[in-house]
C-alpha cells in the first residue's frame, strides 16, 4: 500500500491529501521534475504533477524581493500564501519584511555582509609592513618568505602571507604598463632624469643610467634588473623582458644592496688553472677519507659536509664545481650487479655445450629443464574472506603440519610446457620416473635433452645406467633418444 492512501479512499481523495502534505515543505513537493515554465516573473516548476514556484527564482533577485514586501506590506493576501508564491520560507518573509521597516526605502532591500567584526587573530599592521619590506627586499614568494619570517620568530602560515602580498599589491597583479615603462627607460637618450624623478632615495642611479645608455648587453641587463627591481616589478615579469633567469634578477639587486654599482659591476676573478689542480687534489684528498676525521658522524659524504670542510680549509668550491670536478676524473654512480659464481672447473665447457645444443635445436627435438620443489609443509595461510558478526578470523603462527610434498617438474623450453608430478623423495627413482614420463609424452620426437643441477641424484651411476639402457632400444622400442646437458655446479 502506498504511503498516505487508506483503504477505501479514492483517487481524488489521495492526490488531495498527497498535495496537502507536500505543501508543508517551504520549496513544494520532493520529487523529480516533469516540466518547467514561465508565470510573469517567476519560474513555475511542475513536479510529480503538481507546480509550485522556484524561491527567488528570476531575471532580478532584488526586483522580486521588493514586489515580495509590497504583497506583503498591503495584506491583501494571507501572508502564508504570499510566502507561497515566492516560493520562500515564512521566516524568510519576515526577514525581509522587517529589514524593509529599518531601512524604508525598496532599493536598500540587499544582501548584507557576511563578514565578521571583529577579527581576533587578524595580522598586525607591524607584522604585514615586515612581510612586505621582505618581499621587497629579496623577491621571494609566499613560502620562502614563510621560512625565513620564522627564522626571525615570526610566525605566520603560507597563505596568510599570500594573502598579505596579494592584498598589497605585490602578487597576482598584471601591469600593462611594466614591459613598456622598461623599454622607455631602454631606449631613451639620458635615463638619469626619469630615474631620479622615480627614485629620489636611490644610491648611484647617474652609475646606473650610464650603463643603460652605454654598457655592454651584460652590463645593461644588469642595470636594467636593479632598475625594475627598484620600481617594484615582479622578478618573473623583469626576468621574461631581459630574457634571464629570475634568480640572476635576485642575484644583481642583492648585490647592488650589498655594495652597490661596484660589487654589482665587479669582474669575477678567473680561477687559476694552479689553483685549479690543488683545489681537485685537495678535494680528492678529502673523498678518500673518512667523514669522521672531520668531525663529521657519518660514513659517506654530502654536498653540504663536503662543501663546507673545502670552505673551512681554504679551498673554496662551488657545488657545480664540486660535481664537475669528481665527474671530469671518470668517478660515476653505479648499482652494484649480483652476478652468477661457480666454482666447476667445466663451467665454460657445459655453458658452451647447452648453448649450442639450444641455438641448433631441431624441430624433433625438445630440451628441458629439470628440478625439484620442497620439502613444504602443508599449513593454513592467512588471507581475505568474508566473516560474520563477532566472528574472528585468525590463523595461528605455529600450527601442526597437515604434511608435506615434494613436486619434480621439467620445462620445455621451445614449447613452454610443464610435466610435472608429486613425490615424497628426492632420489634417483624419481629422476628415472621423469625421464620415463617424457620418453611417454614425447614419444614422437627423435631426442629430447634433459638439463638439471649438479645435485648427487642426478649424476648417479644408476640413472647413467638406466639411460645408456633405454637408449640402446629406443629404436626398437620407437621411443626418442635421451641426452643430458647438465648445468655447472
Amino acid at each position: 500500500m502506498q504511503k498516505g492512501l487508506r483503504c477505501g479512499a479514492t483517487k481524488g481523495e489521495h492526490e488531495k491529501n498527497q498535495h496537502a502534505s507536500s505543501s508543508a515543505h517551504p520549496y513544494g513537493p520532493r520529487g523529480k521534475f516533469t516540466s518547467i515554465g514561465d508565470t510573469g516573473t517567476n519560474r513555475r516548476v511542475r513536479l510529480n504533477g503538481y507546480s509550485c514556484l522556484m524561491p527567488w527564482t528570476g531575471q532580478d533577485i532584488t526586483e522580486q524581493r521588493e514586489q515580495f514586501v509590497v504583497r506583503a506590506t498591503h495584506r491583501n493576501q494571507p501572508f502564508k500564501e504570499i510566502c507561497g508564491l515566492f516560493g520562500i520560507s515564512r521566516r524568510t518573509g519576515y526577514k525581509w519584511v522587517s529589514r524593509y521597516q529599518e531601512v524604508g526605502n525598496l532599493r536598500d532591500l540587499k544582501e548584507r555582509s557576511r563578514r565578521p567584526h571583529q577579527v581576533p587573530n587578524k595580522t598586525t599592521p607591524d607584522i604585514e609592513g615586515d612581510v612586505l619590506a621582505l618581499r621587497d627586499h629579496v623577491g621571494w614568494g609566499a613560502r620562502r618568505l614563510t621560512e625565513a619570517l620564522r627564522r626571525q620568530n615570526i610566525r605566520l602560515a603560507a597563505s596568510t602571507v599570500h594573502s598579505i602580498l596579494r592584498r598589497n599589491k605585490r602578487v597576482g597583479v598584471e601591469n600593462s604598463n611594466w614591459a613598456s615603462w622598461m623599454i622607455q627607460v631602454l631606449l631613451a637618450n639620458d635615463p638619469l632624469p626619469q630615474l631620479q624623478r622615480e627614485f629620489p632615495n636611490a644610491i648611484e642611479l647617474s652609475c646606473l643610467a650610464h650603463f643603460i645608455n652605454a654598457g655592454k648587453l651584460r652590463e645593461r641587463k644588469k642595470a636594467m634588473a636593479v632598475v625594475a627591481s627598484l620600481k617594484r616589478i615582479p622578478v618573473r615579469v623583469t626576468a621574461k623582458c631581459l630574457q634571464i633567469h629570475p634568480r640572476a634578477v635576485i642575484r644583481y639587486f642583492n648585490r647592488y644592496g650589498t655594495g652597490g654599482t661596484t660589487e654589482l659591476f665587479r669582474r669575477r676573478k678567473a680561477i687559476d688553472k694552479k689553483d685549479d689542480e690543488q683545489d681537485r687534489q685537495f678535494l680528492f684528498s678529502v673523498l678518500h677519507s673518512s667523514p669522521s676525521t672531520y668531525g663529521i658522524n657519518r660514513t659517506s659524504w654530502k654536498m653540504d659536509d663536503l662543501h663546507r670542510v673545502l670552505a673551512e680549509s681554504g679551498h673554496r668550491m662551488s657545488d657545480k664545481r664540486i660535481r664537475r670536478t669528481i665527474k671530469a676524473a671518470g668517478f660515476r654512480w653505479r648499482k652494484a650487479k649480483v652476478v652468477l659464481t661457480s666454482t666447476d672447473p667445466d663451467y665454460r665447457a657445459k655453458l658452451d655445450d647447452i648453448e649450442n645444443i639450444l641455438s641448433n635445436l631441431k624441430e624433433d627435438e625438445a630440451f628441458f629443464s629439470i628440478d625439484e620443489y620442497g620439502p613444504f609443509a602443508i599449513k593454513r595461510k592467512g588471507g581475505r574472506k568474508r566473516v560474520g558478526p563477532g566472528e574472528k578470523y585468525v590463523v595461528p603462527q605455529w600450527q601442526k603440519s597437515k604434511g608435506w610434498t615434494i613436486i619434480t617438474a621439467a620445462l620445455e623450453l621451445s614449447a613452454n610446457q610443464v610435466t610435472h608430478f608429486y613425490s615424497q623423495k628426492k632420489n634417483t627413482e624419481e629422476m628415472i620416473k621423469m625421464t620415463d614420463l617424457l620418453r611417454e609424452k614425447y614419444c614422437a620426437w627423435r631426442t629430447i635433452h634433459l638439463s638439471w643441477d649438479a645435485a648427487s641424484w642426478h649424476i648417479s651411476k644408476k640413472l647413467v645406467f638406466h639411460l645408456d639402457a633405454i637408449n640402446e632400444r629406443a629404436a626398437r622400442d620407437s621411443r626418442p633418444t635421451v641426452k643430458t646437458a647438465p648445468l655447472p655446479a
